[in-house]
């Protein structure tokens, strides 16, 4: 027997919803610092609370955010609206810029390099 403490499926669906109940994407009006301020305290919140002894749990979830921020991108940037792999070109230099923008963007990133919705 063995016993892996991680957040539970109940408790990533929660912080799914969550993100969802924000409407991240239709917030063109505001800059990208302006919603890591906003979103931030969530953020770390569930980062502390949840990933005590298994970060990896959390991973799936946190990408979600990322994949928000990209079609928040799509639509506040005309450029890159037909070109869902521009925004994500827009979004890695972005990254890789400001790790510490977001709060889960050091949890999701090794030696400068991404792990996966970017």
């Amino acid at each position: 027997m063995s016993f892996l403490p991680a957040a539970s499926p109940k408790a990533l669906k929660a912080i799914r919803q969550a993100i969802r109940g924000w409407s991240l994407q239709t917030r063109s009006a505001k800059a990208l610092d302006d919603l890591a301020r906003m979103f931030n305290p969530y953020l770390r919140g569930w980062i502390n609370y949840h990933s005590q002894f298994n970060k990896s749990a959390l991973y799936a979830t946190l990408r979600r955010i990322d994949a928000v921020l990209l079609r928040w991108a799509r639509r506040k940037f005309k450029r890159l609206r037909q070109r869902p792999k521009g925004a994500c070109d827009w979004l890695v230099p972005v990254i890789r810029s400001s790790p510490d923008l977001f709060a889960h963007w050091p949890l999701l990133t090794v030696r400068g390099r991404t792990l996966g919705a970017v």
